[in-house]
């Protein structure tokens, strides 16, 4: 059974992102003493994110080491300069729970029509694990610059877990149309926090 009740050690954010950003270099070189370090930095937000999507704590478990399992296949992928190394993790994890969902052909609870304030404060909650690696300020100012439409499917589908078709669906909208709001969404809302780092 995975124990992820250990909550890891602070580190100024880019002294821990070159960190990472190493452990997953020396993964690549196939060195399971790396990919262990990585595990007892990294498995307690990323179990908090499975475990938002999947809402079930063995089946996060299962996802939890299924997403490490990947992270040990793709290291030699990761390109700092692509992105933040947690990022890169968040997604890899994000996406198994998502599949695990879908497999078991559930489909993710949507947010409920809150107001505004209450499901962006959701989203950066700062008790909430799977966002500690995100300055919680800049995230709810960035979403904040956002068009609506884009905002409220950016968080759905990553936060939710909704699919493009589910937010097709929602938005009364075409396929394409909310890829093209995800797409300029999440492009917006990277180049925002670029600058706010």
């Amino acid at each position: 059974m995975v124990r992820v009740e250990d909550r890891p050690h602070r580190t100024p954010p880019n002294r821990e992102a070159a960190e990472l950003a190493g452990l997953i270099a020396r993964v690549a070189e196939g060195r399971e003493d790396a990919l262990r370090a990585l595990y007892d930095r990294t498995a307690p937000k990323l179990f908090g994110l499975i475990l938002r999507i999947v809402r079930d704590r063995g089946a996060a478990e299962d996802v939890l080491q299924d997403a490490y399992l990947r992270v040990w296949q793709s290291a030699a992928g990761y390109a700092p300069e692509a992105g933040r190394p947690m990022a890169w993790l968040a997604a890899i994890a994000r996406h198994r729970a998502i599949d695990l969902v879908r497999r078991k052909g559930e489909v993710p609870m949507p947010v409920a029509e809150d107001d505004e304030e209450d499901w962006l404060a959701r989203v950066a909650d700062p008790r909430d694990s799977e966002a500690e690696f995100l300055d919680r300020d800049a995230l709810l100012a960035c979403l904040g610059r956002l068009e609506p439409a884009q905002r409220d499917c950016v968080v759905l589908a990553y936060c939710e877990g909704l699919s493009r078709e589910e937010l097709a669906l929602r938005y009364d909208r075409p396929v394409n149309t909310v890829k093209t709001w995800l797409h300029r969404g999440l492009a917006a809302l990277r180049g925002c926090l670029d600058d706010a780092a």
